[in-house]
């Protein structure tokens, strides 16, 4: 039974902020090129039944990993546009990630991160967290599972085995992480970061506090390895270097992004979710304004704005050789009621190197 509406508002102000709307006075409106709707876009049929947490492209530009508010976790087949496989928790699913062509882990308000065995159809609880886990990313280089949790952990887990390799307190609860190589960037509530050497965990290797005023929503960090890019619920996104050196340092900015002026008054909107293109180093942004950027983060340019989607962009993910975005729209709570029934839809667009490598 799918987890009520009540409780998942509860859950989406408890831990993510609310999303709520903050309004400021109009400020210098700035020119982007708009890509509009395209043959290269479709929407994945048999989508998730309720709001989507994230996507995640395997190895292959072929199959999709999606988890949702439904408590259950999709594998698409996106060449066919067919659904291969679901599997369910007993709670809503926060996020997912694949180990290897044809296993995923996942994790959500049922606090247990489960593995699943596309081939045999098989599944497998790995262990548990005391409050719900938020997040399930893989590293490659140490060859490890990481889950951060709402109860202010990050646990390590042997995909071998599969069982627990540590566990390691934060100082708040994780809202969000990324793998950086054998490094892992973790950003919790109090606007806290820290960076964590995967190889070595007995301490931490830097702690930060967001260069931004409000709640992290998410990070992601560079292919090149070098940094990370944040961003938050009031309209921002701020890039940042690991090198803690005074002349890397100063390289580090933030800008507004996801905001849309109304009567001569700028609605500010959460940004929920970042992807990087793997060989362009340039990176998508998706906000609760229902828009898909795309921006070139070492010139500081915004490259074009994609159609304004039917909701909120909940998550998206780049396919390994970035000619495929996947976008995930749902409404997220984070205003009133929507007048009409909002669809929760998988997008998979065709990018081109018009849209997403940096120019010259």
């Amino acid at each position: 039974m799918f987890v009520s509406k009540v409780s998942r508002i509860y859950f989406l102000f408890l831990f993510f902020g609310g999303g709520e709307l903050r309004y400021f006075e109009k400020l210098e409106n700035k020119r982007t090129i708009v890509m509009a709707e395209t043959p290269n876009e479709f929407k994945l049929k048999n989508a998730p039944e309720d709001g989507i947490s994230a996507v995640k492209f395997g190895t292959t530009n072929q199959f999709l990993l999606a988890s949702s508010w439904d408590q259950t976790v999709r594998l698409y087949d996106v060449i066919s546009n067919n659904l291969r496989i679901k599997y369910s928790h007993s709670e809503p699913v926060l996020d997912c990630c694949f180990y290897d062509a044809v296993h995923s882990y996942s994790g959500g308000l049922d606090c247990t991160l489960k593995m699943f065995d596309f081939n045999t159809s098989t599944e497998q609880n790995v262990g548990q967290h005391d409050d719900p886990i938020r997040c399930v990313e893989y590293c490659p280089e140490v060859n490890v599972i990481i889950t951060g949790s709402w109860d202010s952990t990050v646990k390590l887990w042997d995909p071998r085995a599969p069982c627990a390799a540590g566990s390691f307190s934060q100082p708040d609860k994780v809202y969000t992480m990324s793998v950086c190589g054998d490094r892992l960037v973790v950003g919790t509530a109090g606007r806290r970061i820290l960076v964590w050497d995967l190889r070595n965990m007995g301490y931490v290797q830097q702690r930060r506090e967001s260069s931004l005023k409000y709640q992290t929503r998410c990070i992601r960090c560079f292919p090149n390895k070098q940094g990370y890019v944040l961003s938050s619920i009031e309209g921002r996104v701020a890039v940042e270097y690991l090198d803690p050196s005074p002349e890397v340092q100063k390289r580090k900015y933030a800008f507004k992004c996801h905001r849309i002026k109304e009567n001569g008054v700028e609605k500010i909107y959460p940004v929920n979710a970042i992807a990087f293109h793997t060989h362009h180093n340039t990176f998508a942004s998706g906000g609760s304004d229902g828009f898909v950027n795309i921006w070139d983060g070492f010139n500081k340019k915004r490259l074009c704005q994609f159609h304004r989607y039917p909701a909120g962009i909940a998550s998206l993910a780049f396919s390994p050789d970035g000619a495929v975005l996947a976008i995930a729209s749902s409404y997220m709570y984070e205003n009133d009621e929507p007048i009409e029934p909002v669809e929760d839809v998988i997008y998979i667009r065709n990018v081109s190197d018009q849209e997403t490598k940096p120019k010259s």
